[in-house]
């Protein structure tokens, strides 16, 4: 499989299947917004920007690469607010953004989903939440 993000290719790319989520209870300790996005989705992705606006290059490639198979997922803007974009680090001992999440279980950040992109293991992981 080939980048599906190819800057310098074909720039061309899948509409977004990603949606921004808004978060319900902000007074609660950041543990629990973040277990509480999480569980709103069985893909969650924490970014930076927005899947229609990704402000860095690994988020947007992260979007364009579930973009491409067409799943559902849902997101966080981590950069409009800066409790839950230290927080979710600390949540998940991962010291980068993205960061996704599969039914509740952290995958990792933009180079452990190439690698897995790559060895067609994402597709495998993705495929009981793809639309028919």
């Amino acid at each position: 499989m080939s980048n599906p993000f190819n800057i310098l290719g074909d720039q061309s790319h899948p509409p977004t299947s990603g949606q921004e989520q808004k978060e319900e209870n902000q007074s609660a300790e950041i543990s629990e917004r973040i277990k509480s996005l999480i569980d709103s989705s069985d893909l969650f992705l924490f970014m930076k920007g927005s899947p229609e606006a990704p402000q860095c290059g690994f988020s947007a490639n992260t979007c364009a690469v579930l973009n491409s198979f067409g799943v559902p997922y849902k997101t966080f803007n981590v950069l409009s607010d800066m409790d839950m974009r230290q927080g979710i680090k600390e949540y998940s001992n991962w010291p980068t953004i993205p960061q996704l999440y599969i039914k509740g279980q952290f995958v990792g950040g933009n180079d452990i989903i190439m690698e897995l992109y790559e060895t067609g293991e994402l597709l495998k992981m993705l495929k009981e939440l793809m639309p028919e």
